[in-house]
């Protein structure tokens, strides 16, 4: 039987044989740790997003509280994260674009394009990963400078340009005109297969570029995303309702009928009032991501977003991510129930001994004078 059927291929004409081996190989890709997820829409998948990805916490900072996750970008890549959040700074020293928490005196990771280039770094050795990037523009950079530093990593050549972009518009009075374009953009989605197959892997969102001529690929983020409130620090207090962008603020319909696509923020902020300052929560960290059990568990939220929206969110953005792990509730949305290619990692609460808790004092004390030195004017 293997005989007949290797001589009947060996027949057929030539490009039938190619249509057959593509079909044939395309099975077994796993689009993002899974098969099942090669044929979805882009729009159509859940990502696990990692919050101010490039914010570590670990040794070589003493653990700084300012951070925002145990891993850097690459292993959150390897263990699963599909989207990468980023706060991008000017340097005051230097100028430069720099990937800074807050401000570049506070928690200074480098600079843009270097961060940009360990992601393209991942994807090149990843083909068939999509991965979605989103920066949050607190310099105000211009499109011009931010595809200036893509293109000193080497990335502009694989980010996606959308068939419709509406990234002139305004996020603060969004336009009919932004809103229809949105919607077709959001309804016109490729799939993942489809992305891979055209080389055009990251997707690339900006918070907020007004304007992105001659960088079509840097997607103005709120013509596409909406947000529900990311602003927490009660377990109680997270909501499903559209915060961001204020065109839709609490109208979920009104969102979902503009084809905006939801970003689910589940995170907690530990709040200082006396100094009016926060700092990301990794005391309760094991029940925000746990899947369930306990009040704010990410499982729950997850369900109950994916009921108010009739669809699961497309990203999930949460700090600490392999505490839960996070992944567990992500892989539930899409029904993956066998993932393929992914690296451990712990998925435990990182310094957790006295000294730890001696470096965390020892960064609240640097926080706050930061701060203090910020509120002066003098940083």
């Amino acid at each position: 039987m293997l005989a007949q059927t290797l001589c009947s291929l060996l027949l057929l004409p030539t490009g039938i044989r190619k249509a057959y081996a593509q079909s044939t190989s395309s099975s077994t890709i796993a689009c993002n740790n899974s098969p099942s997820l090669c044929d979805r829409a882009y729009n159509n998948v859940t990502y696990l997003g990692a919050h101010n990805s490039p914010f570590v916490r670990d040794a070589s900072n003493n653990y700084d509280i300012s951070g925002n996750q145990y891993y850097n970008s690459t292993a959150q890549l390897a263990a699963g994260v599909r989207l990468l959040s980023a706060q991008v700074q000017t340097n005051s020293s230097s100028g430069e674009l720099h990937v800074c928490h807050t401000s570049c005196s506070l928690f200074d990771a480098g600079k843009l394009s270097d961060w940009l280039s360990e992601v393209n770094d991942w994807l090149m050795d990843n083909p068939d990963d999509v991965v979605t990037v989103l920066l949050v523009n607190g310099a105000d950079a211009s499109a011009s400078d931010l595809a200036a530093e893509y293109e000193t990593a080497g990335i502009s050549d694989i980010a996606y340009t959308p068939s419709s972009s509406s990234g002139n518009s305004s996020t603060s009075t969004v336009s009919s005109t932004a809103a229809s374009a949105s919607s077709t953009a959001s309804a016109d989605w490729p799939t993942l297969q489809a992305l891979i197959n055209s080389g055009t892997r990251m997707l690339n969102f900006v918070a907020d570029l007004d304007d992105n001529s001659g960088a079509a690929y840097l997607m103005n983020e709120f013509d596409y995303i909406f947000e529900n409130d990311y602003d927490n620090v009660s377990p109680t207090a997270y909501s499903c309702e559209p915060d961001r962008p204020s065109s839709v603020a609490n109208d979920t319909q009104q969102a979902l009928d503009q084809g905006l696509m939801p970003l689910m923020n589940h995170f907690l902020y530990v709040e200082v009032v006396a100094l009016d300052i926060q700092y990301p929560n990794a005391t309760y960290v094991t029940t925000t991501n746990a899947p369930n059990g306990g009040t704010g568990n990410l499982g729950a939220s997850a369900s109950r977003c994916t009921s108010e929206y009739g669809r699961a969110p497309t990203f999930i953005l949460v700090d600490f991510f392999n505490v839960g792990p996070a992944i567990e509730t992500v892989d539930r949305l899409n029904g993956v129930t066998r993932p393929v290619g992914r690296t451990s990692v712990a998925d435990e609460v990182m310094s957790t001994s006295g000294a730890t808790t001696a470096r965390l004092h020892a960064g609240m004390a640097m926080l706050c004078l930061t701060v203090w030195v910020m509120l002066l004017g003098v940083a």
